[in-house]
């Protein structure tokens, strides 16, 4: 296998110095872009999936954060946002027209993934979208000794007679060719360029908010705005079916803040109540991304993850799983 380096804007990605980006494509042919973070005595490698808008070099601090706790990392620009192949015409907006389409990005990335040698075990973390994926993923047998969620895309946070429109306008509209258009209420700008920090529903940080305006001010080809309509149909479809599947036998810890506002957290409550061994942990005074919270909340998950990744692997605090010993 051969990797073709991609661009990583290190101006505005604050992780590790390894850091490096690459191309790679999928079985459909989708040019993908991931990043990885190796780390010098690794104790595993964390697989972060992140949300729709996002790009891996918004994931640069969490790199950072597990390096410092002695984890590698990668992270994904999935289909039709950061530097990956777009998907509609307009660049400005987020679309799929198949979600599992998503899985080949992660196949073609975890193919690169063991090409590259990263330091097993590894482990998933899904963010948002990212967290339907990474769900679908583990269901469907991704090779990870564990999984964890934050703010996970298990269902979307839409009123009850909002979603039976939702659910209608997202089945009808592609058939009548306005697939590509947006639901009612959403945008072509990028939600944090568009959205001051006061009672933004993402993050309590401000330096975590400033940060993101200024990484789509640097670079605005990373940025998209709203999801098209068949995004939409897609993500309610996904959700449905993965609602109807049992939990996989895996270890799982799932993070949600106490103030979400984007995903439907009773769906995140039944998933994880019927999770053998599941571990559900509200955060509080904490929005949608607790990753990028104030730092005294992301020094708690970000050590609440490490440990969970090394109870999974057998080892302790700080140790290397036996396997990775040598």
């Amino acid at each position: 296998m051969q990797l073709q380096a991609a661009p990583l804007y290190d101006d505005i990605a604050p992780g590790p110095d390894s850091g490096r980006a690459y191309w790679v494509t999928a079985a459909d042919g989708r040019r993908i872009r991931f990043a990885a973070w190796p780390c010098e005595g690794a104790r595993g490698t964390v697989l972060l999936f992140p949300g729709r808008t996002e790009y891996v070099e918004k994931y640069g601090a969490a790199a950072r954060d597990f390096a410092a706790r002695g984890y590698a990392m990668i992270a994904i620009d999935w289909r039709g946002q950061g530097l990956a192949d777009r998907l509609s015409p307009d660049i400005r907006v987020g679309h799929v027209e198949d979600f599992h389409d998503y899985q080949l990005d992660a196949d073609a990335v975890m193919d690169a993934v063991a090409h590259l040698d990263m330091p097993k075990p590894w482990h998933v973390i899904g963010h948002s979208m990212g967290g339907a994926i990474g769900l679908n993923a583990v269901m469907n047998g991704l090779p990870v000794a564990s999984a964890a969620f934050t703010g996970p895309m298990w269902g979307i946070s839409i009123a009850p007679v909002v979603r039976q429109i939702g659910w209608t306008l997202a089945i009808v509209a592609p058939k009548v060719g306005f697939g590509h258009k947006l639901p009612p209420s959403t945008r072509y700008e990028n939600y944090v360029t568009s959205q001051p920090f006061e009672d933004n529903a993402l993050t309590r940080d401000r330096d975590m908010y400033d940060m993101m305006r200024a990484q789509i001010a640097a670079h605005p080809d990373l940025a998209i705005g709203g999801p098209t309509l068949t995004w939409l149909r897609e993500a309610l479809k996904i959700t449905r079916e993965m609602a109807a599947r049992p939990a996989p036998s895996l270890p799982c810890l799932t993070f949600v803040g106490a103030a979400e506002r984007i995903v439907d957290v009773d769906r995140i409550r039944t998933r994880m109540a019927s999770w053998p061994g599941g571990e559900l942990v509200i955060v509080p005074d904490a929005e949608h991304e607790v990753l990028m919270e104030i730092p005294e909340t992301r020094r708690t998950v970000f050590d609440r993850l490490v440990a969970h990744f090394d109870a999974a692997a057998g080892a302790g605090p700080g140790e290397k799983p036996a396997a990775q010993s040598a």
